[in-house]
Formats: structure tokens, sequence, C-alpha cells
């Protein structure tokens, strides 16, 4: 079996070869046309034939019936010590006459399907041909080209990989490419096959076997209507992989509709279904199937099948948020009543993974929203995954889908959608401590939110500007803000955004070491997320009290609210409040004459923040050095920084207790 356009037939003469020692009887070699060009599949009683003929059986004695020629082609192979390859096979009915009898002999079948039954039935092991790996792309190119040329130009040599999916065929079409141009610069192929449009003129011989479209379309012409239509969608689909609700979503269909679709795909080795229930292909056949349905399928039905591709997402990410932070201000998707299949999770735990499943594809899916036009599909997904990345610590990640929510609102037009998308970005720039840029957005946020008399907008944002103050140092200055935004919420009747506005204006007081008046509003606030419920609001305001507490002296309380705070936001899986938390639990563990667990504490704080690439690392590993000395030489290693860790100065202590507003940064 192969990866569609993997050179199958090349490598199962190569290893014929290297193996004729073992099979002193002979080799037969039959092509079964399975998915030949000229559309001529081999039948089996004529395959049979040509074995016979190779056996030397008379024509005489060569019977009419296909039965009866399989007899005598068993016959003539029993005993004897054969290899026997039957390449380019249709399906198990083209290769079961073909099998011998006789266990001294040995079948190797190539095909661009499957063949389960010929596993179920006869036995046999599949072996799945994949892509070559870098360096053996490499080898490949340098056999053609010399390894000289492609030193010279190492950069280009791995665009020119890449963008050939590490196939053999494609790479070997780019390689005789080049061959003809000898004087040619490797950057300039390079540069051919980055054009999309033009990449299939790059990757064509002068032969229909030697045309990597041609070759692909051999296994697709197999496919029913149904399987046809579906792999020409998945072309719509951004990547990097889908799952079989996501696939049902954008055929719309139901899931148990889509499943024998994809099984025929898989089985046409044109998708892989690399983790159960989760699908993908490589690049070049991504990009033959978005070919296919641009030139197949109209305007308006790509249209309407993205759509039903981005409100799938859209639902189902807007359901797993309700559950990680349950929040009734967050905004329900434009459309009320969902046309895909949206997954449903059902717990925390079920939308936890599920944005852990799909990280990497809401990223790109939110990108390719904003580049096909639905932009209000493209800030509501941002919002939606900004929770995610927060606690995750994918910082970088919540900047990049940040300015693409900004500019699809801007081109909405829509004040108070602009003035989220601000907040979005500005809380991103927070965590990285590029608190000029958070200003900026934060500001543009209010005006807009005051330009369309969205009080619910003021007091987000004015409860961010506050908090904002307190990380730049100036929390006297976030005061003003954080009691206007109480007011806001005040007048709103919004108890939830009060008890955030409680808590953020205990972390001012902090700041400012008046830690009886931090204490007071931080308990009100916790009072207030009891009530109401919130637990994830009780898991930021019990780690802030910790933290006054510990600045009080009072230690045994102190270690109450860390270790309920910490255990908490373990259950959010909020990375980086954890690491910050347990700080401050190996400070007070450090403080009451318990150096084992604070060691513990730090050591585990340091590994996170490590993970997160975060400036506060340095502070931990400063704390077990000095205390430790020993554990530095132990994991001197460990502890190297780096080589891309941020040079931005850590936020001020006591700064693990904000929760984001709004359930959404």
């Amino acid at each position: 079996m192969e990866t569609a356009s993997s050179d199958k037939t090349a490598l199962a003469v190569y290893w014929a070869h290297l193996v004729a020692d073992r099979f002193p009887d002979g080799q037969l070699y039959a092509n079964l046309r399975g998915f030949d060009p000229s559309g001529s599949v081999m039948d089996p009683a004529e395959a049979v034939r040509r074995c016979l003929d190779a056996l030397h059986v008379p024509p005489e004695r060569m019977p009419a019936e296909l039965d009866d020629r399989a007899a005598l082609y068993r016959s003539q192979l029993a005993g004897k010590r054969m290899l026997v390859v039957l390449d380019n096979a249709r399906d198990t009915a083209q290769v079961r006459p073909l099998l011998p009898g006789t266990p001294t002999c040995l079948v190797l079948v190539t095909s661009r399907n499957q063949l389960t039954s010929l596993i179920a039935a006869e036995g046999a092991h599949p072996i799945t041909l994949g892509l070559l790996t870098l360096d053996e792309a490499v080898q490949l190119l340098a056999q053609r080209l010399g390894a000289d040329r492609l030193a010279a130009e190492p950069a280009a040599v791995k665009e020119i990989i890449a963008c050939c999916a590490h196939l053999p065929l494609t790479l070997a079409l780019v390689a005789a490419r080049a061959a003809v141009r000898p004087h040619g610069g490797l950057h300039l192929l390079a540069e051919e096959l980055r054009d999309t449009q033009h990449r299939w003129q790059t990757l064509a011989g002068d032969d229909p076997t030697s045309n990597a479209q041609a070759v692909l379309s051999w296994s697709y012409q197999t496919l029913s209507s149904a399987a046809a239509r579906l792999f020409r969608l998945l072309g719509l689909h951004p990547g990097p992989d889908i799952a079989t609700s996501a696939a049902a979503s954008l055929a719309g269909v139901t899931t148990s509709t889509v499943r024998p679709m994809l099984a025929e795909l898989t089985g046409a080795s044109l998708l892989v279904e690399h983790i159960p229930g989760r699908y993908t292909f490589h690049d070049l056949l991504r990009a033959y199937a978005s070919d296919l349905a641009h030139r197949i399928d109209t305007d308006q039905q790509r249209h309407t099948a993205t759509h039903r591709m981005l409100d799938h997402y859209q639902h189902t990410a807007y359901g797993a948020v309700r559950l990680i932070n349950p929040d009734p201000a967050s905004a329900r998707p434009h459309h009320t009543t969902p046309r895909d299949q949206p997954e449903l999770p059902v717990d925390y735990q079920q939308a936890l993974r599920w944005f852990t499943t799909e990280h990497q594809v809401l990223l790109a899916v939110i990108d390719h929203a904003a580049a096909t036009g639905f932009d209000t599909h493209t800030w509501e997904l941002a919002q939606t995954l900004a929770i995610f990345l927060y606690r995750q610590g994918h910082w970088h990640d919540w900047v990049t889908i940040g300015r693409t929510a900004v500019a699809a609102a801007q081109r909405l037009a829509d004040p108070p959608t602009q003035s989220r998308a601000h907040r979005i970005l500005a809380g991103a720039y927070t965590m990285l401590n590029r608190f000029d840029d958070a200003h900026t957005h934060l500001n543009h946020a209010l005006e807009l939110a005051t330009q369309a008399g969205d009080q619910a907008g003021q007091a987000h944002t004015q409860n961010r500007i506050a908090y904002l103050w307190g990380q730049r140092g100036n929390p006297t200055q976030g005061l003003s803000h954080i009691q206007r935004a109480f007011d806001l919420y005040q007048a709103a009747g919004n108890q939830l955004g009060q008890a955030r506005a409680l808590n953020t204006t205990g972390y001012l007081h902090a700041l400012l070491d008046d830690y009886q008046q931090a204490l007071t509003y931080c308990q009100q606030a916790f009072a207030l997320f009891q009530e109401l419920g919130n637990r994830v609001g009780q898991a930021y305001t019990s780690a802030g009290l910790g933290n006054i507490h510990y600045h009080l002296g009072h230690n045994a309380q102190a270690l109450i609210c860390l270790q309920h705070g910490h255990t908490l936001l373990r259950d959010i899986d909020d990375r980086y409040h954890v690491a910050a938390t347990l700080t401050r639990l190996g400070d007070t563990h450090h403080a009451i004459g318990m150096p084992q667990a604070a060691r513990n504490a730090w050591q585990e704080a340091l590994t996170i923040f490590n993970d997160l690439n975060h400036p506060l690392a340095d502070k931990i590993r400063t704390k077990l050095t000095t205390q430790f000395p020993a554990l530095h030489t132990e994991n001197a290693d460990q502890n190297d920084q780096p080589a891309d860790r941020q040079t931005t100065k850590p936020p001020r202590e006591g700064a693990s207790w904000q929760e984001i507003d709004e359930s959404k940064p």
C-alpha cells in the first residue's frame, strides 16, 4: 500500500532485486493497471494468463475460465520458492486469483487502496509507504543534482522539499527540472513552487506517469461521487487535520453518513486517519483537492460549505468556553441554531480536551475565516479561543488571533465589536509585558465602547486599564479606573462584574502595601464569587488572599488560601497562575521553616515558567540557587535559559490573582 503519489513501484522492484537470491525458482511481475491513466484495469483472468505464459505453460493448455486458470497457476507454483510482485492492484478481487497455494512463495502487492479484505481473509501484512524524511529527501535530490549544489542553497532545498510534500515522485520531477537548468539557482525553483497557482506546472513531466496532478487523479477517479465531493471539500479546510464531526459539517451530512466516505478516502490513500477519528493529508493532496473544488464546485457551493465548517467550530467553541469559564456576559454565536454538527462537550474536561486537540486547527480556521470574508466568525472564534490560550500560556498565539480579530472588527465597522477585539489583543500584550501596546488598544477599546454607549464594554475596559496600571507600577492611577468600572457594573446590576472589580481593587491596594484594605476588598469579592457559584473567580481571589495573608504575616491562613487557590487553578488548568501561586506557596513554606516543601513548590513553579518561556523563571531560579545551592549544581543543564527567552521585565509580585473579564481576554 502507499501514500498517494509515493513511488511504490520503484520501491517494490528495488526490494525484489535485493532479495532475488532468496527465491531460486525466480520471480513473477504483473502490472495489474489498477490505476492506469488509460483506465484499462487488467482483468484477473488476463493477469493469470500472463503469469502462466511467464511460467512457460503452452497456449493449448490454457483454460478458458478464471477459476481453472487460477488452479493451474497454483499447481505450477506448488513446492517452488518464487517471489510474485503484483503491482498497482485495484482491489482484492483482482489479487486473489494470483495468490499461490504454497507457503514457499511470497507475494508483494502494491496498491493505492488498503485492500482490507485481503488483510482480513488472507492474512496479508499491510505496509504503508509514507513520506520521505527530510534527510531522505535531501539524499534523493543529492543523487540527482549533486551534494555541492544542494549545500550552496540549504534554505532553498528545505523549501523545495516542503513544497513537494516529501514525495519521491514530485522531488524527482523537481530534480529533473533543475538538472536541465544547471546554471539556474535552486532558489528560483523554490520561488516557482511557492506560487501555488502554478506549482502543478513545475511538477509536470512529459507523460501522465510523471505528472503529479495526473497521478493523483488516478485515485480520485475511482471514488464514489459522495466521497469525491467530500475530498474536494476537504481542500477548503485549512488543516492541519480534521475530526469526523467537522468533516460531517463541511459536507452538510451527519457523522454516520460521513464515516463511510472517510473510510473510502483512507482506503484510496487520499486521506490518512493519523489519530482515531482525526484525518489529514499532505499539502500536495490538499492543494489538489482545493484545485478540484475550485474547478468543479460553484462559488456558492464552496461558500456554503465553508460557512458550515466555520459554524461547526464557532458553536463547538462557544459550548466549550461556557464550560471552562461560565459567564452570562459572553456573547452567543451570531447563529442561534447551528446548521452543522457541533461536538458539544458535556463537562469541563471534555471542553479542555477539545480546545487542546483543536488548538492548531482553530488558529488556522481563524486565519481562513478572515481570508474568506467571514469576519463575524473571525472575531467570535478569536474571542472563544483566547481564554484557552491565556490559561495555557500560548500568549504569542493570542497576539496573532488578537490582531486578526481587530482587523476583522475594523472591516465590520461595529464599535462594540471593535472594542471587544481591542480588549482581546490588549490582554495578550499585557501577559507579554508589552504594556504600551496594551494601553494603546485599551484606550481604543474605551473610546469605541463610549462612542457606542456600551456600558458593559466600558466597565470591562476600565477594569482592564486598572489592572494594567497595577502591572505598570502605578496602582494609584488604577484605583480611579476600577472605581468607574465598579460603578458601571453596579448600575447595570452585574454582580459578577462587581466581584471582579472588588478583586482588582484588592490587588491594587496590595501593590500599595495597604494589605488591610486589600484583605477587605478581596474577602468581599470571594464572598460574592461564592454566592454566584463562580469557581473561576474563587480560584483567582483565593490565590490573591493567600498573597495578602502572606504579607500580613498570617502564614497559616496564607497556606490555606494558597493551597485552595492552587487546587482550583489546577482544576481550570491555568498554568501561569498555578506557577505564580506555587511561587508564593514556596515563599510561605520557607517563612515557616519548611525548606523541603518550599523547594518542591519553587521547583514545580520553575518547571512551568520555563515551559512558558516566562521571565519569572529567572526569579524562581535565583530563589532556588540562593537557598539550595546544591540543587543548582545538580540541575545546571536543566536550568540553562532558552535562547529565545523574553527580555522584558517580569510583572510585579502579587499579580497572580487577576481573572479575565467577559469569559475571554
